[in-house]
C-alpha cells in the first residue's frame, strides 16, 4: 500500500482545519490512510508573552510582515534536516505564486510529504521563503485575509486524487481542467421535473452518442467561459474515454439504466 501523503500546516490559526479534516473527501482520504494533515501553531515558537508572531516591515510601508523566527523553529522542531525533493514540498500560499491548476494539483499528489504554509498580514519575510520554499502558489488574483483558505484548497484538491477517496474511481477523469476542458452539463433522476427534460441523448443508452455529446458540450462551454484553455485542449478529434473500456463504475451504469 502506497504511504500516505504527509501534510503539515504551519498557520497562526490552526483551529480553522477542523472542519476541513472532518468532513467529506479530505476525511474519507484520512480514515483510508492516504492522507494526513496536522495543523500547527506558529504561536507556539513564539517567545514573548504577547506570542507575537509579526513585526513592521525594513525600510517602511503599510502593514505587518510575519517574522521568519518561528518558521524556522517550527520546521527545527518539526521536520529537523528538511530537505527539498521532488516528492518533499514546501509550499508557500501567495498572491505572488503561480496561479494553481489541476496539473499542479495532480503534482502534488504524487508527493510523500507537503508543508504548507500559510501567510497572513503583508506576508512573510523574505528569507523564510528562500530557505525553504520548493512552490509559491496562488489561488486567483485577488486578496484574502490568509493563506489558510488557500491552503485548504490545494489539500482539498489533492485528496481527491489519492487512491481510494471518491467513490467512482472515474469521476476525476472527466472532471473540468482535467484534460484542459471544462466539463460538460450533468443531469440526474427524475427525467423530467417541472417540464425541465433531461437532453434525450443521455437516456439512449447509445455511449457513443453520449461521448460524442459530452465531448461537444465540453468544448461549447470551454470556447464560451474560459477560451484561453482551448489552446491547450488535446486534438478535438479524439473521444473521450469510453467507460466500457476504462470499466464503468456501478453506480454509473445502474443510473444510465434505470433512467432509460
Amino acid at each position: 500500500m502506497k504511504q500516505a501523503l504527509d501534510v503539515r500546516v504551519l498557520t497562526l490559526f490552526p483551529g480553522m482545519f477542523e472542519t476541513l479534516t472532518g468532513h467529506s473527501i479530505v476525511k474519507r482520504a484520512i480514515e483510508k490512510g492516504a492522507l494526513t494533515v496536522r495543523a500547527h501553531d506558529l504561536r507556539e515558537y513564539t517567545h514573548d508573552r504577547h506570542r507575537t508572531a509579526d513585526d513592521r516591515p525594513f525600510g517602511g510601508g503599510p502593514g505587518m510582515l510575519m517574522k521568519p523566527e518561528p518558521i524556522f523553529e517550527a520546521m527545527d522542531d518539526l521536520m529537523p534536516g528538511f530537505r527539498k525533493t521532488k516528492t518533499r514540498r514546501f509550499v508557500y500560499l501567495t498572491p505572488q505564486g503561480e496561479p494553481y491548476t489541476q496539473r499542479k494539483a495532480e503534482e502534488l499528489a504524487q508527493c510523500r510529504q507537503i508543508v504548507l504554509l500559510c501567510g497572513h498580514y503583508e506576508g512573510v519575510d523574505q528569507r523564510a521563503v528562500d530557505r525553504y520554499a520548493t512552490d509559491e502558489i496562488s489561488i486567483g488574483d485577488y486578496v484574502l485575509t490568509g493563506g489558510e483558505l488557500p491552503a485548504m484548497v490545494l489539500i482539498d484538491s489533492v485528496a481527491r486524487l489519492l487512491p481510494g477517496t471518491l467513490g467512482c474511481a472515474q469521476s476525476k477523469e472527466f472532471e473540468s481542467f482535467s484534460g484542459d476542458l471544462l466539463e460538460y452539463p450533468q443531469y440526474t433522476r427524475p427525467a423530467e421535473y417541472r417540464g425541465l427534460k433531461v437532453p434525450p441523448v443521455l437516456l439512449s443508452g447509445n455511449h457513443q452518442a453520449i461521448e460524442a455529446w459530452r465531448r461537444q458540450q465540453s468544448l461549447e462551454r470551454t470556447r464560451t467561459r474560459r477560451p484561453d484553455l482551448l489552446a491547450k485542449a488535446p486534438d478535438r478529434g479524439v473521444k473521450a474515454k469510453r467507460g466500457k473500456e476504462k470499466g464503468t463504475c456501478i453506480r454509473c451504469s445502474e443510473s444510465s439504466k434505470k433512467n432509460k
